[in-house]
């Protein structure tokens, strides 16, 4: 059959030297010249290391595989000169793919594979049943529930279980099924962007591992801003009392907004929201970026952050965009006095997160409209200057002011202001037909009125 795979290098004695190629065992060939490479990495949707395997016939895939750090391939007989090419470009431990079964180079079966594309074949794949440790699977029809039920008979046993995949969202399937994930994955692509894609998907799991380093802030000034269009941010996740986003007027220093998942007598929790400031304000997203929150849509990733700097990514459900008064809040940090700012929604809802002390242990938050000059919270100081949200090193000086010349931008869409929903309930919030504007709020602060 055709499917290929190989073992993780701490699975098994796979590195030899370079000079045995001359000496092929002869095993029946696959139907093309193919190679996989192999290396483990790290995925937060289970705590153990996942296998990838690398399945191509470009040599540039090679090398790419080779920069990540996935050096262990998977060779056909058909092309002798081949292992030999590849280990000109890195040093390559070399397997061997027969009939239904992968082998090192002593002829010795390492791996079991299987093509799946019925229930009935499903059904025979038993751990029992099996002498291989290591078995990979090529799920020829449905994938996610196939890869569900895998795990979940696989679950005690001490066999891996590994997937071919044709592409870094197939992949991305198969690595958190079920939340654990299979034990690895074979990525069978002739496209560089595959494996970059698949090596940045597990960094930005590797980071949340990672603790962040939160560092507490005294309030130094709050102020009364006018209006400005705020940004609700609506997650694929519910968040725990502790958590949220974060964000900043700039990107030197984020603050971290709580969710809205803490209770109250006038208004449902909502534990899948972060009121998280104004449109201009940075947000930080995997990669160790930012983004503005203007640019947030669904399907985007955000790090939702904890009292104590652990992160996670969360999944962009909706973006909520609408007007309403703000609040400029001030900080320093004691060591150096410097000063950091956010501008919010003024709201019993929105609340920065306080770092627990003493006899306040369990509280987790401070409300905007209940927050005092001297209030300590915590923040993220980091780099200030960035380009398309990558950090950068370059000179930069950012000034803070206060001036606000209308209700919102000329090229805001929004709905209608009759289908403005509050609670469940429709809404007249009195639109305005000046010219250029599709909808703002009449304040006295409209440049309009």
């Amino acid at each position: 059959m055709g499917s290929l795979c190989c073992l993780s290098s701490s699975l098994v004695p796979l590195y030899r030297p370079i000079h045995h190629f001359s000496s092929f065992p002869k095993i029946p060939s696959a139907t093309s010249t193919s190679i996989v490479a192999s290396s483990t990495s790290m995925n937060n949707s289970n705590s153990k290391s996942k296998t990838v395997w690398i399945w191509t016939t470009t040599p540039l895939v090679v090398t790419s595989a080779l920069e990540r750090g996935w050096n262990t391939f998977i060779f056909s007989t058909q092309n002798q000169n081949l292992p030999l090419h590849c280990s000109s470009i890195g040093v390559i431990c070399p397997l061997f793919v027969g009939e239904g079964e992968i082998v090192d180079e002593q002829g010795k079966r390492v791996a079991s594979v299987f093509d799946v594309s019925t229930p009935e074949e499903l059904e025979r794949l038993r751990p029992d049943d099996e002498q291989s440790e290591n078995i990979v699977v090529n799920l020829l029809d449905w994938q996610v529930i196939p890869a569900e039920n895998i795990i979940a008979a696989f679950h005690n046993s001490q066999k891996k279980v590994f997937a071919v995949s044709n592409s870094t969202s197939e992949a991305k399937i198969f690595l958190e099924a079920l939340e654990h994930g299979l034990d690895g994955i074979v990525l069978k692509v002739e496209d560089v962007e595959h494996v970059l894609e698949l090596k940045e998907y597990f960094e930005k799991r590797t980071e949340e591992s990672n603790l962040l380093s939160l560092t507490k802030v005294t309030i130094t000034r709050i102020q009364a801003a006018g209006m400005g269009d705020r940004v609700c941010v609506d997650l694929c996740s519910l968040m725990k009392p502790g958590e949220g986003l974060m964000v900043g007027s700039f990107a030197r220093g984020l603050f971290l907004v709580h969710s809205e998942c803490l209770e109250s007598n006038y208004i449902a929790s909502r534990p899948f929201r972060v009121n998280a400031g104004p449109v201009h304000a940075y947000v930080a997203v995997p990669g160790g970026r930012t983004c503005y929150l203007s640019e947030l849509k669904s399907g985007k990733e955000v790090i939702v952050v904890d009292q104590q700097g652990r992160q996670r990514v969360a999944i962009i459900g909706r973006v909520k965009i609408e007007t309403r008064p703000l609040i400029l809040v001030e900080a320093k940090r004691d060591s150096d006095n410097q000063t950091f700012s956010i501008l919010l929604q003024n709201a019993e809802t929105v609340a920065l997160v306080c770092l627990p002390q003493g006899e306040a242990a369990s509280k987790t938050a401070v409300p905007v409209t209940s927050l005092k000059v001297g209030d300590e919270v915590l923040l993220r100081v980091q780099g200030g200057a960035r380009h398309t949200g990558i950090e950068i090193q370059e000179f930069i000086e950012e000034l803070e002011a206060i001036g606000f010349a209308g209700c919102g931008t000329k090229q805001r869409k929004h709905a209608p202001s009759s289908s403005k929903i509050r609670n469940g309930s429709s809404i007249d919030q009195g639109g305005c037909k000046a010219e250029g504007l599709t909808h703002c709020y009449r304040t006295s602060t409209c440049f309009m009125h």
